[in-house]
């Protein structure tokens, strides 16, 4: 508050008036604005808060995530799991709203969760309550492969659009995409781009497939491949566009966005994935080192140098007005704009990501990285983790594999489970969370394999915090390509050698 030029000090005034100046410094504590103008209304409206995972009635064990959906008219600040009434973890501060529920140390029993919200201005609201049962002494997780397709042609990736046909699309080596439909593979070939491949063997040709999240509207999805056009071998990542005439088949007229020079035939990478960043969906494109042996390429290998795109996860908006010269838009938020390298830039230090997937409620990304002659190993990065550099070569799973002087300086973020080349185990084939309904103890759980060995595994936490593997399957030594995801959250393999589309099936159910 100011006064008029007759302002004298506070031991100077009546007793009455320093009373009243006290009362009212009370009443406005806390309020800002100029001068004389009264503030407005405080904020008074709590938030909307929900559990959205699990839900109620489910059967849970091992390790859970449990996810809240919250909104508020100024901003949530924060949501408190609460587990039979109690804190669950810390509060999260910022979306996705989801926390880790270890449920072995709960007893096998009913229990309720609950989420409660804070907004900026401190109102609070706490959702309704949802039960589930604890079930950790269920018998052993019997699985086995169910035939869903046979007959396709070194089959590499396996997607499925969000258009509710229930429709699979494979993506054969060789540059076909074929469509199962009702337990059949369609006579005619979706696309077939094989007089653009560079090669159709080895760790080249149509390597990966995404369709748009509004595929059902737009008919956009997207390849990564090699190709030998302009006699320089490069990969390629294109759009096109399913006919309006007939959604089993694709335009040909192609869209070329990104294309980036290969030094070597091996390691392009080849994944492809809409990722969940908030109002918009950005494409993620995984490129490998460039190949060879050893990331040998430049003076601190590919891996490492952010001036180059090989070795890394990228992300781009094929939304928004292309940036000037590209055939794209930069998201804002990429960590090196405005900073020392290039712009498409997500995450670095990848030898060979052959495989990633987004796993929805926790937007979290999944990382298989085929390593060098040692081990594999599988990456988990948060929404917030882009600009992380995943270590190679400084690193080859979490062991030290060609740590140069810019390695020493370097913050490398380590892989949350690698494993050695044994029992025929020697290039990791990343998969997905499963998400389905049909298999309950697979519930919020990693499943992932190896293509040399063929063996199948969940990764799971412990009591201590710990990623262990546990063998489920096996789909045969060199056949592992690929893993699919259903719209209705159940997994598929992909046969590379066999050429089967195969669906992931508890023994002794339907």
């Amino acid at each position: 508050m100011r006064f008029g030029n007759g302002f004298q000090p506070r031991s100077h005034w009546p007793a009455a008036l320093f009373a009243l100046t006290a009362l009212s410094a009370a009443l406005f504590t806390g309020c800002s604005g100029a001068a004389g103008n009264n503030p407005g209304p405080a904020d008074t409206t709590p938030p909307s808060v929900s559990v959205s995972t699990p839900q109620s009635g489910a059967t849970v064990s091992g390790s859970v995530t449990v996810s809240a959906n919250a909104s508020d008219n100024v901003g949530v600040a924060g949501v408190q799991f609460l587990l039979d009434g109690g804190n669950l973890g810390t509060e999260v501060t910022s979306p996705p709203f989801s926390t880790s529920w270890n449920t072995t140390q709960s007893s096998n029993a009913a229990h309720t969760l609950s989420a409660r919200a804070r907004d900026a201005a401190g109102n609070t609201a706490t959702s309704a309550m949802v039960t589930v049962t604890v079930t950790n002494t269920l018998s052993p997780l019997q699985l086995d492969l169910v035939n869903v397709a046979t007959g396709l042609t070194h089959p590499l990736d396996l997607q499925a659009p969000a258009d509710g046909t229930g429709r699979l699309f494979v993506a054969e080596q060789g540059g076909k995409i074929k469509i199962i439909q009702n337990g059949q593979v369609l006579a005619t070939a979706f696309l077939d781009i094989g007089a653009k491949l560079s090669n159709s063997a080895g760790e080249e040709g149509l390597l990966g497939l995404a369709f748009h999240p509004q595929y059902a509207t737009n008919r956009r999805f997207f390849v990564n491949y090699t190709s030998f056009a302009g006699g320089a071998l490069h990969t390629v990542i294109a759009e096109y566009k399913a006919s309006a005439a007939d959604a089993n088949v694709a335009d040909p007229a192609e869209k070329i966005l990104l294309t980036v020079n290969q030094p070597e035939t091996n390691h392009n990478g080849g994944g492809l994935a809409f990722g969940y960043d908030g109002n918009q969906r950005f494409l993620y494109i995984a490129l490998g080192d460039g190949g060879g042996g050893g990331d040998v390429h430049g003076t601190i290998g590919n891996g490492q140098d952010t001036n180059t795109l090989l070795g890394k996860i990228l992300r781009i908006d094929v939304d928004s007005v292309p940036a000037p010269g590209l055939q794209y838009a930069i998201p804002s938020s990429n960590p090196f704009v405005n900073q020392a390298g290039l712009d498409e830039i997500w995450l670095y230090g990848l030898r060979n990501p052959f495989r990633f997937s987004f796993d929805q409620p926790t937007r979290n990304l999944w990382i298989g990285d085929v390593g060098q002659g040692a081990f594999e190993e599988v990456d988990l990065l948060t929404p917030l983790q882009g600009g992380a550099n995943l270590g190679w070569r400084c690193r080859e799973g979490t062991h030290t594999f060609n740590f140069t002087a810019n390695c020493q300086t370097a913050t490398l973020i380590d892989p949350i489970f690698d494993y050695p080349h044994a029992n025929s185990d020697a290039t990791v084939i990343g998969g997905y969370v499963y998400h389905g309904t049909l298999i309950p103890q697979l519930a919020n759980t990693y499943v992932f394999g190896d293509f040399i060995s063929g063996h199948i595994w969940t990764l799971t936490q412990d009591a201590q915090s710990q990623w262990v593997r546990t063998q489920v399957l096996t789909a045969g030594a060199g056949n592992l390509s690929a893993f699919g995801q259903g719209q209705n959250g159940e997994l598929y393999t992909a046969g590379y050698s066999s050429g089967v589309i195969s669906h992931i099936h508890q023994v002794g159910t339907p």
